[in-house]
Formats: structure tokens, C-alpha cells, sequence
């Protein structure tokens, strides 16, 4: 009887009420996307980056996706917004979760054009490196990304 009564009353809070129950029963995270940006000789872009810890400020193009955005624009929004050069995102090449409120997607990316011109906000220099020329201080878990040594779903 409880349970009719739940599907019946259900079906009747239809679309955006639907959505605000189901929103506030489960976890919300904010979501950093990352792009593995590859130019036509095979380099990758790394970036020097203002706010992370000292031992490790190299890494890829990353930020938080916005509310309505798909991680496939939040790559781009994210390497235009840092570098001011613009790419085109490829496939999916990790997913991560786990974290308190976070949950972490990176793409692979191609450099397809612009002028490199650094965000002095968030990035102090960038680079494009081969993969087996990497600099210090770059973190590891990038490092995985840029050599292909991380699976597309962990936890």
C-alpha cells in the first residue's frame, strides 16, 4: 500500500520536481576536467601553475566544469581561458571518484589553433614537452595520463 502511494505521488511531481527530489536525496560533487593537449608532433602542453603546492606546480590544462556544461567544453573553455590557444577534445581517457566532493574527468585534446598567451592569474609558464622529456614537479597523477598508464575508470 506505502509503496503504491510512492510511485503514484512520484509520477505525479513530473519533470523539474522530480529533478530537485532526486537532487537533494544524493551526493553532489563539482567535477575538475582535465585536458591531455597534444600538438601535431606529439608534445603535450604543461603549464606552471600559480595556486597548486610548491613540490608539484606542473601539470595539465584543468578547472571545474559549470553547471549546464558538457566536460568536452569545459576542456575547451578551460585551455582558452589559461593559455588562450584552442583545441579540440577527443575521447575520454580517465573518470575518478572517490574524493569527498569531487569526481575527475581528462580528455584527450588536439592543439587546433590560437596564440599562447597565459592566464597570469592561475599560470606562471607553459611548455610543450615530449613525453619522455617531462619536467620536474609535474604531478603524477598527470604524468600517468600523458604516458597512457592509467585505466579509463578508476576509484
Amino acid at each position: 500500500m506505502v509503496n503504491r502511494f510512492i510511485g503514484a505521488l512520484w509520477h505525479r511531481l513530473r519533470g523539474p520536481l522530480q529533478w530537485r527530489v532526486m537532487w537533494l536525496a544524493h551526493a553532489t560533487f563539482m567535477v575538475g576536467v582535465t585536458g591531455v593537449v597534444r600538438d601535431d608532433e606529439g608534445r603535450v602542453l604543461l603549464l606552471h601553475h600559480r595556486l597548486w603546492r610548491k613540490d608539484t606546480p606542473w601539470g595539465l590544462p584543468t578547472g571545474y566544469a559549470r553547471r549546464g556544461e558538457t566536460f568536452e567544453q569545459t576542456v575547451v573553455r578551460e585551455v582558452k581561458e589559461e593559455t588562450n590557444l584552442d583545441v579540440t577534445p577527443g575521447p575520454l581517457v580517465r573518470l575518478t571518484s572517490g574524493y569527498r566532493l569531487r569526481a575527475e574527468a581528462a580528455y584527450e585534446a588536439r592543439l587546433s589553433g590560437g596564440t599562447l598567451r597565459l592566464d597570469p592569474r592561475e599560470i606562471l609558464d607553459a611548455g610543450w614537452y615530449a613525453p619522455d622529456q617531462l619536467p620536474e614537479g609535474l604531478i603524477a597523477s598527470h604524468r600517468e595520463l600523458i604516458l597512457g598508464k592509467t585505466p579509463v575508470a578508476r576509484q
